[in-house]
């Protein structure tokens, strides 16, 4: 596989037998393309809700705990960081706990959060390290900056969408001018006992 390094030294082709998919999973996403901000109706409708709050399909969570890593920007992996370790009991939080986690950020030095390294570089040239050696794929968990920042710069190879059956009004639009265009491909869906549709994109290239 021809993995192109744009960015690098030379903007040389780096050879690779396997490269590993970079794929984001955006969890509570509402009908008109809103995340769930904490403190409204959609926040709510979301964690307030015992079907809503605990993942039920199996698939997805062989899915997370099958990556080679999961990657975050600062400001997620602070809010996830806490979550996880004060609900011990949360089906993510052993997995997240004991699995390889990279944070994007020029700002974190010590992170606390055990099995925690800091990638602080370019990013294309930091994705394209964590990419190299293997097959498999990376979870990147936002935030939305992060999401962003990976579009522009063409480097997601799939969204995973969990959609709810909720029109919210106000939240972080993950859609917002950035990428000014992106066109994807869907490859599966599935639908919650509780109506959320799992949504599965691949970047068309």
């Amino acid at each position: 596989v021809n993995v192109h390094a744009a960015g690098l030294a030379g903007h040389r082709w780096v050879e690779c037998r396997e490269v590993r998919k970079f794929i984001a999973t955006v969890f509570n996403y509402s009908l008109d393309g809103l995340l769930a901000d904490e403190g409204t109706p959609f926040w709510d409708f979301c964690f307030s809700r015992p079907e809503n709050r605990e993942p039920s399909d199996q698939a997805q969570l062989e899915f997370l705990a099958n990556a080679y890593a999961h990657v975050f920007g600062r400001n997620a992996y602070e809010s996830i960081s806490a979550a996880m370790t004060s609900a011990p009991d949360h089906p993510f939080s052993p997995m997240l706990t004991g699995a390889r986690k990279v944070v994007f950020s020029r700002t974190l030095t010590e992170p606390e959060w055990q099995n925690t390294t800091v990638a602080s570089g370019e990013t294309r040239e930091e994705v394209d390290r964590l990419r190299q050696g293997g097959d498999g794929h990376i979870v990147v968990w936002g935030g939305v900056r992060l999401w962003r920042s990976l579009m522009e710069l063409d480097l997601l190879d799939e969204v995973h969408v969990s959609m709810f059956p909720f029109v919210a009004g106000e939240g972080t639009r993950l859609f917002d001018g950035t990428p000014s265009n992106y066109q994807l491909e869907l490859v599966s869906s599935s639908r919650s006992r509780s109506g959320i549709l799992e949504l599965r994109y691949r970047r068309a290239r």
